[in-house]
């Protein structure tokens, strides 16, 4: 089991340099958390390794994080385990914080029209309030 702890929003990973990160990832309330909450131990540590790549990896490959056109700067982190499929929307702020939003289980070709839509408001909502 990977080593993880929620505090004061952020994810905090044991072992980790944050000099050598080019990224710093979180999540805003609790809709990351929710999602994240409900997953198989499996599937938590695959997001984990997942977020870690990106806050380390100077180049990210577009296997776990894509650009979703159309979106006013919404990103998906993708994640893969076996044949399930999982997406976690984000957003950047100020280029090197990128912010959680939602996730859920990837079950056909195509995003869900319902899950962008929640990801977007959920971008709007945070950028009110910071």
């Amino acid at each position: 089991m990977t080593n993880v702890s929620l505090k004061n929003n952020f994810y905090i990973f044991a072992k980790m340099n944050n000099d050598s990160k080019f990224r710093f990832v979180f999540f805003f309330k609790d809709y990351f958390e929710i999602f994240f909450n409900k997953q198989e131990e499996k599937v938590k540590a695959k997001i984990i390794w997942t977020i870690r790549v990106i806050e380390y990896a100077e180049k990210i490959p577009s296997t776990y994080l894509k650009y979703i056109d159309n979106t006013d700067g919404l990103y998906e982190i993708r994640i893969q385990l076996g044949s399930n499929i999982f997406r976690i929307f984000c957003f950047f702020d100020e280029g090197r914080l990128i912010v959680l939003a939602n996730g859920f289980q990837k079950k056909t070709q195509k995003t869900p029209r319902k899950e962008i839509k929640k990801a977007l408001k959920i971008k709007k909502e945070y950028e009110n309030e910071k």
